[in-house]
C-alpha cells in the first residue's frame, strides 16, 4: 500500500481517471491499464472503499479461505499496480467537461487532472444510527449486511434495525441462522410491501418492537447487548444480543457530480447494466449507480463492464 498514500508522481492527463479504490474502481484500474490505458485510480478514504473495512470476506469467488477486507483489498491494488494502473489517495471535488474530455479537481492537488474519460465507482455508504457503541463495534457485533455475515449467527440472538423493504427481508433472511431476530422499528406500522410485511409479522421466529429504537450497543470485546427505548412510554429495556444488523437506508457518495450527472431521488447515478450515463464518456460502476444487488462479485462484474465501456469510447473518440 506505500504507493497508496504518494501523490507526487500524478501525470497532468490520464485516458481513464476512475474515482473510486472499492472491488468496482480497483478492477476497473485493472482491466483498463491491462489494455494499456493509462489511468488513475483516486481512492478519498480506505483502501478497498467498503470492502476494506469488512472483518471477514468468505465468499469471494476463487478464494475459499476467508480474509480480512483489508488484505482482499491489498490483493486487488497488487493486481492493478502490476497493470501499471496508479492508484492515489485522492478525493474528488468535482468533474468538469472541457474539449472532448473532463478536469477532474481533488482536494489534494492544485490543479485538477484531465481525463479522456471517466469512471466514477465511488460507492455508497450504510446509514448508521448513530447510537453509542454503534461505530466501536462495527465489524465486531454491528453489521450492515445480513448476507455478507448472517451466517455468523447460527443459532444466536440477533437485532435488525429499520422498517422498509430492505430490512424486512433481511431480517426475514437472517432467520436461516439465528435462533432469534428481534426487528426494531421506530413507527407502529411497516412501510414495506404487504406481502413481505405479512411474511415477517407471522414468523415465529421474529419479535418485533414497534415504535422502537436503540439508545446503545454495549459489550466488551464484541456486541452483547444493546439498550432499547420505547418512544411512546419511554420505558428503556435490555436486550441480550450477539448482533445489531442495522437497514436504515444508504448515502451514495454522489455530491461532487450532482451537477455533471443524472441522480434518481435517492442520491444514486442513473445507469443499467451497461454503466452507461446520461453524459457521454462517463460511466458509474458498482454500489454508486442504481442496481437491486450490491456485493463485492456485482461491483467487480461492473468494473469490467465499466472499464470495457470506456474502452470502447475511447476507440470511437480516436476514430
Amino acid at each position: 500500500m506505500k504507493d497508496f498514500f504518494n501523490i507526487k508522481d500524478i501525470r497532468d492527463s490520464y485516458d481513464i481517471v476512475i474515482i473510486g479504490g472499492g472491488p468496482a474502481g480497483a478492477v476497473a484500474g485493472m482491466y483498463a491499464s491491462r489494455d494499456a490505458y493509462s489511468t488513475l485510480v483516486m481512492e478519498m478514504e480506505t483502501p478497498g472503499g467498503l470492502m476494506g473495512n469488512t472483518d471477514i470476506v468468505e465468499n469471494h469467488p476463487g478464494i475459499p479461505k476467508a480474509l480480512d477486507g483489508f488484505s482482499l483489498s491489498e490483493r486487488y491494488y497488487e493486481h492493478a499496480v502490476k497493470f501499471g494502473a496508479n492508484i492515489k489517495n485522492l478525493s474528488c471535488s468535482c468533474i468538469e467537461p472541457s474539449d472532448n474530455s473532463f478536469l477532474v479537481f481533488a482536494e489534494q492537488l492544485e490543479k485538477p487532472v484531465r481525463a479522456k474519460t471517466v469512471i466514477i465507482a465511488s460507492g455508497s455508504s450504510p446509514k448508521r444510527l448513530g447510537a453509542p457503541g454503534e461505530e466501536m463495534f462495527a465489524g465486531h457485533g454491528v453489521s450492515y449486511c445480513a448476507t455478507c455475515d448472517g451466517h455468523f449467527y447460527e443459532g444466536r440472538r440477533v437485532a435488525a434495525v429499520g422498517g422498509g423493504n430492505t430490512a424486512l427481508a433481511e431480517a426475514h433472511y437472517l432467520t436461516r441462522f439465528a435462533e432469534k431476530v428481534y426487528l426494531i422499528h421506530r413507527r407502529d406500522e411497516f412501510r414495506g410491501d404487504k406481502a413481505l410485511v405479512k411474511k415477517v409479522i407471522s414468523d415465529p421466529r421474529i419479535e418485533i418492537f414497534y415504535s422502537s429504537v436503540i439508545t446503545s450497543v454495549n459489550g466488551k470485546k464484541r456486541v452483547e447487548s444493546a439498550e432499547v427505548k420505547d418512544l411512546k412510554t419511554g420505558d428503556l429495556k435490555t436486550v441480550n444480543l450477539d448482533g445489531v444488523f442495522i437497514f436504515v437506508g444508504q448515502t451514495p457518495h454522489t455530491a461532487p457530480f450532482r451537477d455533471l450527472i443524472e441522480l434518481n431521488e435517492q442520491g444514486y447515478i442513473i445507469a443499467d447494466e451497461s454503466t452507461l450515463t446520461n453524459v457521454k464518456g462517463v460511466f458509474a460502476a458498482g454500489d454508486v449507480r442504481t442496481k437491486q444487488i450490491r456485493q463485492i462479485a456485482t461491483a467487480v462484474s461492473d468494473g469490467v463492464v465499466a472499464a470495457k465501456q470506456a474502452e470502447i469510447y475511447l476507440s470511437n473518440l480516436e476514430g
